[in-house]
């Protein structure tokens, strides 16, 4: 069985069922982004069994079809496998779909544990339409793309009445922000919603005239979602 876990910051109560966190302690076997900061949490979770022993193998950026298969091979072994995201929702705008891809060409069972999603967090605290949604990942990272991309989204969302999301690399968050401000017309709506989770967390929903209205926050090297919605 391949089980997708989800990493995290914050206490693993505040954001995990006792449930998933009883059923990532079961396990011996893991696939992460990086297999240190997997340890950590495990640790932390109160895995009961001696973390030198555990077994986890660090997902590459770009697997290949070997990579998969040596990754799966816990499993043809007869034990389970868990799917660890480092701070986000397993192979949703996170890595792992080909694993789980492959586990079901191999008639392998999956449960996908209950667990944070930001991008789900961010629409449920956003205020905007959540029964019409797209992701659209990272945004050109330099001018004129990058503005030329926002208003694309900003048009797109007016036609089809769509909530768009994205994200940026966290240290050009600010500048992602103004480009938003910049870029879109008075009364779209905006959302920045960062820190998920944590203690220090930050959801704002505005029009963006009242954005410029108010002081920005300070968004710089924290994990942010932008969301925007056109009338």
């Amino acid at each position: 069985m391949l089980l997708p876990v989800a990493l995290g910051d914050t206490a693993w109560q505040a954001c995990l069922p006792a449930s998933t966190q009883a059923a990532a302690c079961k396990l011996g076997h893991f696939v992460a982004e990086n297999a240190k900061s997997a340890r950590a949490e495990l640790k932390r979770m109160g895995h009961p069994g001696p973390l030198r022993d555990i077994a986890i193998e660090q997902l590459p950026e770009n697997p290949t079809a070997a990579d998969i298969e040596r990754l799966l091979a816990p499993l043809g072994a007869g034990h389970d496998l868990g799917l660890m995201s480092e701070a986000g929702c397993p192979a949703i705008a996170d890595p792992g779909a080909l694993l789980v891809r492959r586990a079901h060409e191999k008639g392998i069972s999956v449960k996908p544990l209950v667990g944070p999603s930001s991008l789900l967090l961010a629409l449920m605290g956003s205020g905007l339409e959540g029964q019409r949604f797209a992701f659209h990942g990272y945004l050109p990272a330099r001018e004129p793309e990058r503005s030329r991309r926002i208003a694309e989204l900003e048009s797109e969302s007016a036609r089809r009445k769509q909530t768009q999301i994205f994200i940026e690399t966290p240290y050009r968050n600010n500048v992602m922000f103004n480009a938003a401000l910049s870029a879109c017309r008075p009364r779209t709506r905006l959302c920045v919603a960062t820190d998920l989770t944590l203690d220090s967390e930050f959801i704002r929903s505005l029009r963006i005239a009242t954005w410029k209205a108010v002081p920005p926050p300070d968004l710089d090297r924290r994990p942010t979602v932008f969301l925007l919605l056109a009338d």
